[in-house]
């Protein structure tokens, strides 16, 4: 059967190997280039049409995605697509991921369970193609088959792939059949990044860093009528405006993915490669900037900078071009070119990378901390001692004021002088009441203090809703857990003459108890155990030993929404911040940081955790 139409979808290779598709709107912007032909420069800045991707450029002769930023090189292809797909229809395929953001499945992936929706399956299997998932349509969930964990689907409408009907457009190579030789081509705007990106082409392909020359006429295109239909980029592969060409339309792939192979054109088709050496009548190709060595990269590079001092656009030094960095020295002059055109400061260096565990440790070389009794702590549901009704815990707290201040009280919001304006659950004591916080001073309704205190944690313990003084002892809702803390022979960044403590937390999922959110109602417990560090010093031994406190009257976590993920019903940190990269600070939870110590200190005593606590705990 002969397909006169196929949907076209750009698609990138991620780290894993898996080909991810470009949202429909950036599709659409790169074939409006594409089709476009060379004097659109022959690249696509994909920040134009998304402003999440500002740092990527596609370059489409060698088919690769640059990142301005980092100078990250990604294969990208051109790949098509039944129309009655679901990229053909508009349908895109999501999951909801660990922050609450949705992402869409791979193309094969959404085709597939697009085409199981549309039979009216009640569910799909997808281990038949490489995945252990099955996808529930009632509930609009997918179980992993091996830890049965659950996540939400969703089905949404979206604009369609880019269509190509008939005869495709010619792919052609770049640069194609220009005007007379004495015009340059036009670049597509003039604005820097533009003109940077054109001057770069043109230089390639002189293969000198002189003046910039017009383009050379290929002689060998196709002629009218021709389709050509580039092959799917991989090892080996040509770039996607190549010079193969064949007779007649396109023919049906035997799936709903249509993939063009090299190895099924007809004979007959000719081919040229940009990247092969010119023979004697050959014309310049021209040549990725992978192909170039270091010295050629390194002259392109400066070249660059001289094109855009020449024409005003203001430059700097970018350094790390002679260094082991694995950035490519040209990639990294043009990503300096790149964001000093923007008016933006340049000092490319190494990538950091994310370190979050120490080099491995064997047990000989973990060592007790001096001064801390034990490596564990264990912590169960037991609350601290309560008072006999909350009455009797407010009046150990409170002096009574018989001739209240013509003031709100700023519990409810009415005067000190006119009764308690609380509506909820009537305490035993009169609404009239008001009392003064003994060390305080703040001055409220007894009636409302009550109140607050039966929607707490009713732990024998009063925090001030004005200035957070705690009376009492504060203890918190923290499910039952595991603390382990240890010596470990590495330093921290920013401490380099100490060495480091580990601390371990473990929290199992389990059943919310009468002091949660949602008693009864089960909870998740994600990322334990949890890796935290502290430089073994004198004051992060005096953190430590606080810690152990604040562990003990479960104060360290709490259930409730994460902030990160969105997930309601799970383990969450409870106000207290901790350290957990260990050898960088990307997140801006690692080292160095100069404050850190100081800060948790501050968190600690706002939970009325002081070096006082430690000597109450013993008593």
């Amino acid at each position: 059967m002969l397909l006169a139409s196929a949907v076209v979808v750009w698609e990138w290779l991620n780290e894993h190997g898996r080909w991810r598709p470009y949202s429909p709107a950036v599709s659409h912007h790169i074939e409006a280039v594409v089709r476009a032909g060379p004097r659109a420069g022959g690249s696509v800045v994909l920040g134009q049409v998304d402003s999440r991707l500002a740092p990527y450029i596609i370059d489409l002769q060698s088919m690769n995605q640059f990142r301005q930023d980092t100078g990250t090189l990604r294969p990208v292809r051109r790949n098509y697509y039944d129309p009655s797909s679901a990229p053909g229809k508009g349908v895109v395929w999501e999951w909801e991921n660990d922050n609450g953001s949705w992402t869409p499945y791979d193309m094969e992936v959404g085709i597939t369970i697009q085409h199981a929706y549309e039979k009216q399956h009640p569910w799909i299997d997808l281990t038949s193609i490489g995945f252990s998932y099955i996808i529930d349509f009632n509930t609009m969930g997918q179980i992993n088959r091996q830890t049965q964990r659950q996540r939400r689907v969703r089905r949404r409408l979206d604009l369609i792939y880019p269509m190509v009907t008939g005869t495709l457009p010619k792919a052609q190579s770049w640069p194609v059949s220009p005007g007379p030789a004495t015009s340059p081509p036009t670049p597509p705007c003039s604005c820097p990044q533009c003109v940077l990106v054109m001057s770069v082409k043109a230089a390639v392909v002189n293969g000198s860093t002189g003046p910039l020359q017009p383009p050379v006429t290929r002689k060998n295109m196709a002629p009218p009528g021709v389709v050509k239909l580039p092959p799917p980029p991989g090892p080996g592969a040509k770039p996607l405006y190549s010079t193969d060409t064949i007779q007649g339309p396109m023919k049906t792939a035997p799936s709903q993915m249509i993939q063009r192979q090299a190895s099924s054109m007809p004979s007959g088709t000719t081919t040229g490669s940009p990247a092969s050496p010119p023979g004697p009548n050959s014309n310049t190709g021209r040549v990725a900037l992978a192909t170039l060595n270091r010295t050629n990269l390194q002259r392109l590079a400066i070249a660059q900078s001289r094109v855009l001092i020449a024409s005003g656009v203001p430059t700097v030094p970018v350094k790390n071009l002679n260094g082991s960095s694995p950035v490519n020295p040209a990639l990294a002059g043009i990503t300096g070119i790149l964001m000093s055109a923007a008016g933006l400061p340049v000092c490319l260096t190494r990538p950091p990378k994310l370190v979050l565990h120490p080099p491995p440790v064997s047990k000989s070389e973990i060592k007790s901390i001096p001064g801390v009794s034990n490596t564990s702590r264990k912590t169960t549901k037991k609350q601290a001692k309560k008072g006999k009704t909350p009455e009797e815990v407010l009046k150990k707290y409170l002096q009574k004021v018989r001739h209240p201040p013509d003031e709100d009280c700023t519990i409810c919001m009415e005067r000190l002088t006119a009764p308690s304006g609380y509506k909820g659950p009537q305490p035993t004591v009169k609404p009239d009441l008001v009392g003064k916080l003994s060390r305080c001073g703040h001055i409220y309704h007894i009636y409302c203090l009550v109140a607050m205190y039966n929607n707490g944690n009713k732990d024998g313990s009063l925090q001030c809703p004005t200035c957070k003084t705690i009376y009492g002892v504060k203890t918190g809702t923290q499910p039952p857990g595991k603390m382990e803390y240890h010596l470990i022979p590495h330093s921290l960044p920013g401490h380099p003459d100490c060495k480091t403590i580990r601390i371990i937390y473990s929290i199992p999922p389990g059943i919310q108890g009468p002091e949660h959110p949602n008693p009864g109602k089960s909870f998740s417990a994600r990322g334990f155990p949890r890796h935290c560090y502290l430089p073994d010093s004198e004051k992060g031994r005096k953190v430590l030993k606080l810690l152990l406190v604040a562990w003990d009257r479960r104060l360290i976590f709490a259930i409730g929404t994460s902030s990160t993920t969105g997930e309601s019903d799970t383990v969450i940190w409870n106000e207290v911040h901790h350290k957990t990269e260990f050898g960088s600070n990307l997140t801006g939870h690692g080292y160095p940081d100069a404050n850190y110590l100081d800060n948790v200190l501050a968190e600690l005593a706002a939970q009325g955790i002081s070096e006082d606590s430690t000597a109450q705990e013993k008593d």
